[in-house]
Protein backbone atom coordinates (compact mmCIF):
# COMPACT_ATOMS: atom_id res chain seq x y z
CA UNK A 1 0.00 0.00 0.00
CA UNK A 2 2.83 2.30 0.77
CA UNK A 3 3.82 2.18 -3.01
CA UNK A 4 0.09 2.63 -4.17
CA UNK A 5 0.25 5.94 -2.05
CA UNK A 6 3.82 7.17 -3.35
CA UNK A 7 1.83 6.49 -6.93
CA UNK A 8 -1.15 8.75 -5.51
CA UNK A 9 1.14 11.35 -3.82
CA UNK A 10 3.61 11.74 -7.41
CA UNK A 11 0.05 12.26 -9.16
CA UNK A 12 -1.34 14.85 -6.70
CA UNK A 13 1.84 16.72 -7.36
CA UNK A 14 2.38 16.50 -11.07
CA UNK A 15 -1.50 15.74 -12.47
CA UNK A 16 -3.35 17.06 -9.26
CA UNK A 17 -4.47 13.55 -8.75
CA UNK A 18 -7.93 12.56 -8.69
CA UNK A 19 -10.46 9.60 -8.70
CA UNK A 20 -13.85 9.17 -9.22
CA UNK A 21 -16.68 8.51 -6.19
CA UNK A 22 -19.27 7.07 -6.07
CA UNK A 23 -22.31 5.26 -4.35
CA UNK A 24 -23.06 2.90 -1.84
CA UNK A 25 -26.11 1.12 -0.17
CA UNK A 26 -23.86 -0.57 2.23
CA UNK A 27 -20.66 0.87 1.95
CA UNK A 28 -19.49 -1.37 0.75
CA UNK A 29 -18.90 -0.77 0.16
CA UNK A 30 -19.96 -0.96 -0.94
CA UNK A 31 -22.13 0.62 -4.06
CA UNK A 32 -19.87 3.77 -5.22
CA UNK A 33 -20.67 5.59 -8.60
CA UNK A 34 -18.81 7.74 -10.95
CA UNK A 35 -19.44 11.49 -11.17
CA UNK A 36 -19.63 11.62 -14.63
CA UNK A 37 -20.37 8.52 -17.00
CA UNK A 38 -17.55 6.32 -18.39
CA UNK A 39 -16.14 6.40 -21.61
CA UNK A 40 -17.91 3.27 -22.59
CA UNK A 41 -19.37 4.36 -25.38
CA UNK A 42 -16.43 5.73 -26.92
CA UNK A 43 -14.47 3.68 -30.10
CA UNK A 44 -12.25 0.75 -28.62
CA UNK A 45 -9.21 0.36 -28.94
CA UNK A 46 -8.18 -2.63 -30.89
CA UNK A 47 -7.61 -5.34 -28.24
CA UNK A 48 -4.21 -7.41 -28.32
CA UNK A 49 -5.94 -10.45 -29.31
CA UNK A 50 -5.53 -11.12 -32.83
CA UNK A 51 -8.84 -10.63 -34.63
CA UNK A 52 -8.93 -14.91 -35.72
CA UNK A 53 -8.86 -15.13 -32.09
CA UNK A 54 -11.54 -12.61 -31.67
CA UNK A 55 -13.74 -14.44 -33.54
CA UNK A 56 -13.66 -18.11 -32.23
CA UNK A 57 -14.80 -16.47 -29.34
CA UNK A 58 -18.64 -17.02 -29.27
CA UNK A 59 -21.79 -17.91 -27.25
CA UNK A 60 -24.26 -16.83 -24.30
CA UNK A 61 -22.51 -16.04 -21.20
CA UNK A 62 -24.48 -13.80 -18.40
CA UNK A 63 -23.50 -11.42 -16.11
CA UNK A 64 -24.40 -11.04 -12.37
CA UNK A 65 -23.14 -7.48 -10.49
CA UNK A 66 -23.38 -6.30 -6.99
CA UNK A 67 -24.42 -2.91 -7.40
CA UNK A 68 -20.36 -1.32 -7.66
CA UNK A 69 -21.20 1.91 -8.69
CA UNK A 70 -22.45 2.34 -11.97
CA UNK A 71 -22.34 -1.40 -12.64
CA UNK A 72 -25.56 -1.20 -10.60
CA UNK A 73 -26.49 0.77 -13.93
CA UNK A 74 -28.46 -0.62 -16.50
CA UNK A 75 -27.44 2.35 -19.06
CA UNK A 76 -23.68 2.15 -18.03
CA UNK A 77 -23.72 -1.34 -18.28
CA UNK A 78 -25.26 -1.73 -21.20
CA UNK A 79 -22.73 0.68 -22.73
CA UNK A 80 -19.71 -0.75 -21.05
CA UNK A 81 -21.66 -4.72 -23.14
CA UNK A 82 -21.99 -2.59 -26.77
CA UNK A 83 -18.13 -1.93 -26.00
CA UNK A 84 -17.31 -5.36 -25.63
CA UNK A 85 -19.44 -6.68 -28.49
CA UNK A 86 -17.45 -4.34 -30.77
CA UNK A 87 -14.44 -6.52 -30.64
CA UNK A 88 -16.29 -9.84 -29.59
CA UNK A 89 -19.74 -9.38 -31.91
CA UNK A 90 -20.61 -13.11 -31.43
CA UNK A 91 -20.36 -13.17 -27.58
CA UNK A 92 -24.33 -12.44 -25.81
CA UNK A 93 -24.28 -11.01 -22.22
CA UNK A 94 -27.66 -11.49 -20.00
CA UNK A 95 -26.86 -9.67 -17.08
CA UNK A 96 -28.66 -9.20 -13.92
CA UNK A 97 -28.52 -6.64 -10.86
CA UNK A 98 -27.21 -7.60 -7.35
CA UNK A 99 -27.68 -5.24 -4.08
CA UNK A 100 -26.45 -5.86 -0.87
CA UNK A 101 -29.63 -6.87 1.10
CA UNK A 102 -30.86 -9.90 -1.39
CA UNK A 103 -27.94 -10.95 -3.84
CA UNK A 104 -26.15 -13.30 -1.47
CA UNK A 105 -29.09 -15.17 -0.68
CA UNK A 106 -29.74 -15.15 -5.06
CA UNK A 107 -26.68 -16.40 -5.20
CA UNK A 108 -26.83 -19.00 -2.11
CA UNK A 109 -30.59 -20.42 -3.93
CA UNK A 110 -28.40 -20.39 -7.55
CA UNK A 111 -25.56 -22.15 -6.17
CA UNK A 112 -27.76 -24.94 -4.54
CA UNK A 113 -29.82 -25.20 -7.92
CA UNK A 114 -26.79 -25.60 -10.49
CA UNK A 115 -27.83 -22.09 -11.95
CA UNK A 116 -25.44 -20.02 -11.43
CA UNK A 117 -24.30 -16.51 -13.71
CA UNK A 118 -21.03 -17.07 -15.81
CA UNK A 119 -19.20 -14.13 -14.51
CA UNK A 120 -20.18 -12.35 -11.10
CA UNK A 121 -18.93 -8.61 -10.53
CA UNK A 122 -18.28 -8.26 -6.70
CA UNK A 123 -14.94 -8.43 -4.00
CA UNK A 124 -12.29 -11.12 -2.91
CA UNK A 125 -14.61 -11.44 0.60
CA UNK A 126 -17.57 -13.13 -1.87
CA UNK A 127 -15.65 -14.28 -4.82
CA UNK A 128 -12.37 -15.66 -3.01
CA UNK A 129 -13.23 -16.80 0.69
CA UNK A 130 -16.48 -17.76 0.09
CA UNK A 131 -17.69 -18.98 -3.14
CA UNK A 132 -13.79 -19.79 -3.89
CA UNK A 133 -12.73 -21.93 -0.97
CA UNK A 134 -16.15 -24.01 -1.50
CA UNK A 135 -14.85 -24.98 -5.02
CA UNK A 136 -17.49 -22.98 -7.14
CA UNK A 137 -15.45 -20.87 -8.82
CA UNK A 138 -12.75 -21.02 -12.03
CA UNK A 139 -9.51 -20.88 -11.18
CA UNK A 140 -8.53 -17.57 -13.84
CA UNK A 141 -5.40 -17.93 -13.01
CA UNK A 142 -3.88 -17.77 -16.68
CA UNK A 143 -5.47 -13.93 -16.80
CA UNK A 144 -2.66 -13.05 -14.41
CA UNK A 145 0.05 -13.22 -16.54
CA UNK A 146 3.43 -11.21 -16.19
CA UNK A 147 2.53 -7.82 -17.46
CA UNK A 148 -0.84 -8.10 -15.56
CA UNK A 149 0.89 -9.06 -12.87
CA UNK A 150 3.67 -6.70 -12.49
CA UNK A 151 1.31 -3.72 -12.74
CA UNK A 152 -1.02 -4.32 -10.55
CA UNK A 153 1.57 -5.30 -7.73
CA UNK A 154 3.17 -2.22 -8.91
CA UNK A 155 0.47 -0.47 -7.55
CA UNK A 156 -0.91 -2.88 -4.44
CA UNK A 157 0.54 -6.24 -3.44
CA UNK A 158 -1.77 -6.49 -0.89
CA UNK A 159 -4.61 -6.51 -4.23
CA UNK A 160 -2.65 -9.82 -5.52
CA UNK A 161 -3.06 -11.34 -2.15
CA UNK A 162 -6.34 -11.11 -1.77
CA UNK A 163 -7.62 -12.49 -4.81
CA UNK A 164 -5.71 -15.52 -4.26
CA UNK A 165 -6.74 -18.20 -2.20
CA UNK A 166 -4.29 -19.81 0.17
CA UNK A 167 -3.63 -22.84 -2.53
CA UNK A 168 -2.43 -20.75 -4.99
CA UNK A 169 -6.13 -20.70 -6.90
CA UNK A 170 -6.86 -17.08 -8.36
CA UNK A 171 -10.54 -16.68 -8.04
CA UNK A 172 -11.02 -13.15 -8.78
CA UNK A 173 -9.71 -10.71 -11.59
CA UNK A 174 -9.85 -6.98 -9.84
CA UNK A 175 -10.56 -3.58 -11.27
CA UNK A 176 -10.84 -1.29 -8.94
CA UNK A 177 -9.99 -0.39 -5.28
CA UNK A 178 -10.44 2.35 -2.36
CA UNK A 179 -10.11 3.35 1.33
CA UNK A 180 -13.24 3.52 3.50
CA UNK A 181 -13.32 6.07 6.08
CA UNK A 182 -16.87 7.83 8.03
CA UNK A 183 -17.93 11.18 7.44
CA UNK A 184 -19.23 14.17 9.74
CA UNK A 185 -21.65 17.14 9.22
CA UNK A 186 -19.15 20.09 8.99
CA UNK A 187 -21.54 22.69 9.52
CA UNK A 188 -23.27 21.31 12.75
CA UNK A 189 -19.68 20.48 14.08
CA UNK A 190 -18.62 24.33 13.10
CA UNK A 191 -22.08 24.78 15.23
CA UNK A 192 -20.97 22.90 18.28
CA UNK A 193 -17.27 24.11 18.24
CA UNK A 194 -16.71 20.68 17.83
CA UNK A 195 -14.01 20.94 14.58
CA UNK A 196 -11.30 21.73 16.61
CA UNK A 197 -11.27 17.93 17.66
CA UNK A 198 -9.99 16.80 14.04
CA UNK A 199 -6.89 17.11 13.19
CA UNK A 200 -5.64 18.91 10.27
CA UNK A 201 -4.96 15.71 8.31
CA UNK A 202 -8.73 14.18 9.00
CA UNK A 203 -7.73 11.83 12.10
CA UNK A 204 -8.75 12.48 15.72
CA UNK A 205 -8.17 10.54 19.18
CA UNK A 206 -10.78 8.75 21.38
CA UNK A 207 -10.18 11.30 23.34
CA UNK A 208 -11.46 14.10 21.05
CA UNK A 209 -13.85 11.80 19.45
CA UNK A 210 -15.70 11.77 22.43
CA UNK A 211 -15.21 15.25 23.12
CA UNK A 212 -17.13 16.16 20.01
CA UNK A 213 -19.70 14.05 20.79
CA UNK A 214 -20.32 16.04 23.87
CA UNK A 215 -20.02 18.92 22.13
CA UNK A 216 -22.91 18.00 19.77
CA UNK A 217 -25.45 17.02 22.39
CA UNK A 218 -24.34 20.33 24.18
CA UNK A 219 -25.29 21.99 21.47
CA UNK A 220 -28.54 20.17 20.88
CA UNK A 221 -28.00 17.26 18.00
CA UNK A 222 -30.18 14.77 19.09
CA UNK A 223 -28.53 11.68 17.31
CA UNK A 224 -24.75 12.04 16.67
CA UNK A 225 -23.92 8.78 15.18
CA UNK A 226 -25.68 5.28 14.95
CA UNK A 227 -24.17 1.97 15.21
CA UNK A 228 -26.70 -0.02 13.37
CA UNK A 229 -26.11 -3.65 13.17
CA UNK A 230 -29.69 -4.70 11.15
CA UNK A 231 -27.56 -6.82 9.54
CA UNK A 232 -24.33 -7.44 6.74
CA UNK A 233 -24.86 -3.99 4.80
CA UNK A 234 -21.71 -2.25 5.38
CA UNK A 235 -20.80 -3.41 8.15
CA UNK A 236 -17.20 -2.33 7.46
CA UNK A 237 -18.11 0.63 8.72
CA UNK A 238 -18.95 -0.46 12.43
CA UNK A 239 -16.01 -3.31 12.19
CA UNK A 240 -13.38 -0.32 11.50
CA UNK A 241 -15.07 2.01 14.29
CA UNK A 242 -14.75 -0.71 16.73
CA UNK A 243 -10.95 -1.92 15.74
CA UNK A 244 -9.29 1.10 15.66
CA UNK A 245 -10.34 2.82 18.72
CA UNK A 246 -8.07 1.15 20.49
CA UNK A 247 -5.77 -0.46 17.91
CA UNK A 248 -7.26 -3.87 17.98
CA UNK A 249 -6.55 -6.75 15.34
CA UNK A 250 -9.37 -8.32 13.62
CA UNK A 251 -7.33 -11.63 12.48
CA UNK A 252 -3.94 -12.43 12.94
CA UNK A 253 -1.41 -11.60 10.05
CA UNK A 254 -1.98 -14.76 8.08
CA UNK A 255 -5.69 -14.73 8.33
CA UNK A 256 -5.91 -17.84 10.06
CA UNK A 257 -7.38 -16.69 13.61
CA UNK A 258 -9.66 -14.36 14.63
CA UNK A 259 -8.47 -11.77 17.43
CA UNK A 260 -11.33 -9.15 18.45
CA UNK A 261 -12.10 -10.85 21.44
CA UNK A 262 -8.40 -9.51 22.76
CA UNK A 263 -8.58 -7.05 25.42
CA UNK A 264 -7.90 -3.98 23.14
CA UNK A 265 -10.92 -5.23 20.60
CA UNK A 266 -13.30 -5.73 24.01
CA UNK A 267 -12.05 -2.21 25.35
CA UNK A 268 -13.47 -1.04 21.79
CA UNK A 269 -16.78 -2.64 22.19
CA UNK A 270 -17.38 -2.18 25.47
CA UNK A 271 -16.33 1.97 24.76
CA UNK A 272 -18.82 1.66 22.17
CA UNK A 273 -21.62 0.60 24.80
CA UNK A 274 -20.80 3.35 26.97
CA UNK A 275 -21.51 5.99 24.86
CA UNK A 276 -24.57 4.52 23.89
CA UNK A 277 -25.69 4.37 27.91
CA UNK A 278 -24.52 8.18 28.07
CA UNK A 279 -26.51 8.83 25.44
CA UNK A 280 -23.72 10.33 22.95
CA UNK A 281 -23.81 7.63 20.51
CA UNK A 282 -26.84 5.54 19.27
CA UNK A 283 -27.15 1.57 18.43
CA UNK A 284 -30.02 0.75 16.09
CA UNK A 285 -30.45 -3.53 15.00
CA UNK A 286 -32.83 -2.40 12.79
CA UNK A 287 -31.01 -1.00 10.59
CA UNK A 288 -28.34 -1.51 8.15
CA UNK A 289 -25.60 1.60 6.13
CA UNK A 290 -28.06 2.10 3.55
CA UNK A 291 -30.33 3.03 6.43
CA UNK A 292 -27.74 4.98 8.21
CA UNK A 293 -26.80 6.96 5.07
CA UNK A 294 -29.80 8.14 4.36
CA UNK A 295 -30.28 9.27 7.52
CA UNK A 296 -26.77 11.40 7.44
CA UNK A 297 -28.37 13.07 4.14
CA UNK A 298 -31.45 14.21 6.21
CA UNK A 299 -29.66 15.72 8.70
CA UNK A 300 -30.94 13.32 11.21
CA UNK A 301 -27.51 12.06 12.30
CA UNK A 302 -24.53 14.69 12.35
CA UNK A 303 -22.04 11.74 11.23
CA UNK A 304 -22.16 8.71 8.96
CA UNK A 305 -19.44 5.57 9.93
CA UNK A 306 -20.33 3.94 6.00
CA UNK A 307 -18.14 6.71 3.68
CA UNK A 308 -15.89 6.72 0.94
CA UNK A 309 -14.77 8.13 -2.35
CA UNK A 310 -18.32 7.08 -4.04
CA UNK A 311 -20.55 8.22 -1.44
CA UNK A 312 -18.97 11.61 -1.31
CA UNK A 313 -20.07 11.84 -4.81
CA UNK A 314 -24.00 10.25 -4.62
CA UNK A 315 -24.88 12.18 -2.04
CA UNK A 316 -23.31 15.05 -2.78
CA UNK A 317 -27.19 16.15 -4.41
CA UNK A 318 -28.89 14.89 -1.95
CA UNK A 319 -27.64 17.58 1.15
CA UNK A 320 -27.68 20.93 1.55
CA UNK A 321 -25.26 20.75 4.07
CA UNK A 322 -21.07 19.47 3.89
CA UNK A 323 -19.95 15.58 4.02
CA UNK A 324 -16.32 16.09 5.33
CA UNK A 325 -14.66 12.87 5.18
CA UNK A 326 -12.91 11.83 8.52
CA UNK A 327 -10.43 8.71 9.61
CA UNK A 328 -11.45 6.68 12.50
CA UNK A 329 -10.71 7.48 15.94
CA UNK A 330 -7.97 5.47 17.55
CA UNK A 331 -6.52 5.96 20.62
CA UNK A 332 -2.74 7.07 19.09
CA UNK A 333 -4.24 9.15 16.46
CA UNK A 334 -3.03 6.88 13.75
CA UNK A 335 -6.01 4.80 12.15
CA UNK A 336 -6.26 1.54 9.93
CA UNK A 337 -8.72 1.60 7.69
CA UNK A 338 -10.71 -0.87 5.90
CA UNK A 339 -10.25 -1.16 1.90
CA UNK A 340 -12.53 -2.36 -1.23
CA UNK A 341 -11.43 -4.18 -4.19
CA UNK A 342 -14.16 -4.91 -6.46
CA UNK A 343 -13.44 -7.81 -9.84
CA UNK A 344 -14.85 -10.24 -11.51
CA UNK A 345 -14.73 -14.44 -11.08
CA UNK A 346 -15.99 -17.10 -13.06
CA UNK A 347 -18.21 -19.71 -11.37
CA UNK A 348 -17.89 -23.44 -12.47
CA UNK A 349 -20.21 -24.28 -14.74
CA UNK A 350 -18.69 -26.91 -16.80
CA UNK A 351 -18.78 -25.32 -19.98
CA UNK A 352 -15.65 -24.42 -21.68
CA UNK A 353 -16.86 -22.62 -24.66
CA UNK A 354 -18.74 -19.98 -21.50
CA UNK A 355 -15.55 -19.94 -19.57
CA UNK A 356 -13.80 -18.91 -22.70
CA UNK A 357 -16.17 -15.92 -23.39
CA UNK A 358 -16.33 -14.95 -19.73
CA UNK A 359 -12.82 -14.66 -19.59
CA UNK A 360 -12.43 -12.59 -22.76
CA UNK A 361 -15.40 -10.11 -21.30
CA UNK A 362 -12.95 -9.80 -17.98
CA UNK A 363 -9.77 -8.92 -20.24
CA UNK A 364 -11.42 -6.49 -22.13
CA UNK A 365 -13.47 -4.62 -19.82
CA UNK A 366 -10.72 -4.52 -16.97
CA UNK A 367 -7.38 -4.34 -18.82
CA UNK A 368 -8.55 -2.39 -22.88
CA UNK A 369 -6.58 0.32 -22.37
CA UNK A 370 -9.66 2.70 -23.84
CA UNK A 371 -12.39 0.73 -21.89
CA UNK A 372 -10.66 -0.17 -18.67
CA UNK A 373 -9.91 3.05 -17.29
CA UNK A 374 -13.79 3.98 -18.27
CA UNK A 375 -14.52 1.22 -16.10
CA UNK A 376 -13.08 2.40 -13.24
CA UNK A 377 -14.30 5.63 -13.53
CA UNK A 378 -17.67 3.75 -13.75
CA UNK A 379 -16.88 2.04 -9.89
CA UNK A 380 -16.12 5.55 -8.74
CA UNK A 381 -12.93 4.29 -7.10
CA UNK A 382 -9.16 3.84 -8.20
CA UNK A 383 -7.75 1.52 -10.93
CA UNK A 384 -5.85 -1.86 -9.14
CA UNK A 385 -3.51 -0.97 -12.51
CA UNK A 386 -0.51 1.55 -12.34
CA UNK A 387 -0.71 2.22 -15.54
CA UNK A 388 -3.83 3.64 -16.02
CA UNK A 389 -2.56 6.31 -13.84
CA UNK A 390 -4.58 9.14 -13.11
CA UNK A 391 -7.77 8.80 -15.05
CA UNK A 392 -9.78 11.56 -13.24
CA UNK A 393 -7.02 14.09 -14.41
CA UNK A 394 -8.81 17.73 -14.94
CA UNK A 395 -11.86 16.39 -14.28
CA UNK A 396 -14.55 17.82 -11.98
CA UNK A 397 -13.71 15.43 -9.07
CA UNK A 398 -9.93 16.28 -9.13
CA UNK A 399 -10.40 18.20 -5.94
CA UNK A 400 -12.82 15.61 -3.82
CA UNK A 401 -10.58 13.14 -4.73
CA UNK A 402 -7.57 14.05 -3.83
CA UNK A 403 -9.17 14.23 -0.41
CA UNK A 404 -9.72 10.16 -0.60
CA UNK A 405 -6.40 9.59 -2.09
CA UNK A 406 -4.30 10.99 1.28
CA UNK A 407 -6.41 8.43 3.19
CA UNK A 408 -4.82 5.76 1.08
CA UNK A 409 -1.56 6.12 3.97
CA UNK A 410 -3.62 4.37 6.74
CA UNK A 411 -5.16 1.30 4.20
CA UNK A 412 -4.80 -1.88 6.75
CA UNK A 413 -4.74 -5.07 6.01
CA UNK A 414 -7.23 -6.82 3.74
CA UNK A 415 -8.41 -9.19 6.13
CA UNK A 416 -11.97 -9.94 4.69
CA UNK A 417 -10.27 -13.01 2.66
CA UNK A 418 -10.32 -15.20 5.98
CA UNK A 419 -11.54 -18.30 5.47
CA UNK A 420 -15.35 -18.43 7.17
CA UNK A 421 -16.06 -14.74 6.24
CA UNK A 422 -19.32 -15.17 5.72
CA UNK A 423 -20.39 -16.46 8.69
CA UNK A 424 -18.07 -13.73 10.39
CA UNK A 425 -20.53 -11.06 9.05
CA UNK A 426 -23.70 -12.70 10.29
CA UNK A 427 -21.58 -13.37 14.19
CA UNK A 428 -20.57 -9.74 14.49
CA UNK A 429 -24.01 -8.13 13.62
CA UNK A 430 -25.14 -10.75 16.15
CA UNK A 431 -22.32 -9.52 18.40
CA UNK A 432 -23.49 -5.76 18.19
CA UNK A 433 -27.15 -6.68 19.11
CA UNK A 434 -25.99 -8.99 22.13
CA UNK A 435 -23.48 -6.05 23.73
CA UNK A 436 -25.74 -3.52 23.01
CA UNK A 437 -28.84 -5.35 24.64
CA UNK A 438 -26.88 -5.66 27.53
CA UNK A 439 -24.62 -8.98 27.39
CA UNK A 440 -21.03 -8.86 28.50
CA UNK A 441 -18.90 -7.55 26.23
CA UNK A 442 -16.01 -9.98 26.91
CA UNK A 443 -18.55 -13.22 27.00
CA UNK A 444 -20.17 -11.78 23.96
CA UNK A 445 -16.94 -11.14 22.30
CA UNK A 446 -15.52 -14.94 22.55
CA UNK A 447 -18.56 -16.69 21.39
CA UNK A 448 -18.26 -14.20 18.20
CA UNK A 449 -14.44 -15.50 18.07
CA UNK A 450 -15.58 -19.40 18.60
CA UNK A 451 -18.33 -18.84 16.00
CA UNK A 452 -15.63 -17.94 13.09
CA UNK A 453 -13.15 -20.18 14.48
CA UNK A 454 -15.63 -23.28 13.94
CA UNK A 455 -16.52 -22.04 10.60
CA UNK A 456 -12.43 -21.29 9.37
CA UNK A 457 -12.08 -24.40 10.16
CA UNK A 458 -15.24 -25.84 8.49
CA UNK A 459 -14.05 -23.78 5.08
CA UNK A 460 -10.55 -25.16 5.63
CA UNK A 461 -11.70 -28.58 5.43
CA UNK A 462 -13.45 -28.25 2.47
Amino acid sequence: MKKLLALLLVGAMTLSLVACGGSSKETTTEEPAAAEEPAAAEEPAAAEEPAAAEEAIAGDITLWTYPVGKFGDSATVDGIVAAFNEVYPDVNVTVEYLDYQSGDDQVTAAIEAGTTPDLVLEGPERLVANWGAKGKMVDISDLWDADATADITANSAAVESACKSPDGAYYEYPLCMTTHTMAINKELFEAADAMQYINEDRTWTVENFEKALQALKDSGVETTGVVYCGGQGGDQGTRALAMNLYNAKWTDAAHTTWTMNSAEGVKGLQQLVDWVDAGLLSADAGIVASDELQLFANKTTAMSFCWNAANQATYAAQVDFTPYPVAFPSEDGVPELCGGIWGFGIFDNGDAAKIAAAKAFIKFVCDDPVQGPASVAATGFFPVRASFGNIYAGTEDEERMTVFAGFAQWLGDYYNVTLGWAEQRTAWWNLLQQIFNGDDVQTAADAYVETCKAATEAASAN
